[in-house]
């Protein structure tokens, strides 16, 4: 287990295979998911077509249910369980609830890696691109803060993991500047401020076209493999215990 953790952890931020099919239809499935939030949220529809909208897509739960298995935790090609005639391989950027493709949750982020070249002076950032809708609204057409603190997470957190030494939040800290607007690309970038020992400092700010909307500070603590390993022997505990 601790192999396997060791592997998983490396790689939480990375990903080194191509989409398969399957991938490719879970991503399309939860985009329809997504455009159905976005109808519930605004609830224009009368009453009986909201009872017809509830009653199909109800059976279409009940349909899928016999069919979905519950995944094993994997971020590399290969490390998750098969299913019988499945070959999808999903990792943790396809499944995050802030940016995972396949996770209707998500709006979903685009992200974006600069790896080091401290030969050409380029250090490493990350930068995430995403568009909010009606479903993630707070104050009158903006970005509920919530949301902002979770991409600023979301992005820091694969910023972090630049250094080698992935871990996990150990503080966040958001200072909002302007309103978050709806509808408009958000591209927040993250960096590395500097590493001391098992703390790993990091910056990112927030743009919303030449507007600085939000910045971050987040203080990530280096995770050792055992830790990891305890985590995901919990997890199949979890997912044992739910059937």
């Amino acid at each position: 287990m601790v192999d396997r953790a060791e592997r998983l952890l490396r790689g939480f931020h990375e990903r080194e295979s191509e989409k398969t099919e399957v991938d490719i239809a879970r991503d399309r499935l939860a985009d329809a998911v997504r455009e159905f939030h976005e109808l519930a949220v605004r609830g224009a529809a009368d009453v009986a077509h909201l009872r017809d909208a509830t009653a199909k897509i109800r059976a279409i739960t009940e349909h899928l249910n016999d069919k979905v298995p519950t995944e094993s935790y994997g971020s590399l090609a290969g490390m998750s369980d098969h299913v019988s005639g499945v070959e999808g391989r999903t990792s943790f950027l396809d499944r995050s609830p802030i940016s995972g493709s396949m996770n209707p949750l998500a709006a979903p982020m685009r992200m974006f890696i600069q790896h080091p070249d401290p030969e050409r002076g380029v250090e490493a950032s990350v930068t995430g691109c995403v568009t909010y809708g009606l479903a993630y609204e707070g104050p009158p057409g903006c970005v509920h803060g919530g949301f902002v603190a979770a991409a600023f997470d979301e992005v820091l957190g694969q910023t972090q993991s630049l250094t080698g030494e992935p871990g996990m939040t150990g503080e966040l800290v958001v200072r909002y500047k302007a309103p978050t607007p709806l509808h408009v690309e958000l591209v927040i970038t993250g960096r590395v401020v500097k590493v001391e020992g098992r703390k790993i400092y990091t910056h990112a700010t927030l743009m919303a076209g030449e507007t600085l909307c939000a910045e971050s500070e987040g203080l990530f603590i280096s995770m050792n493999k055992e830790v990891f390993a305890r985590l995901l022997r919990i997890r199949t505990g979890e997912a044992d215990k739910n059937g």
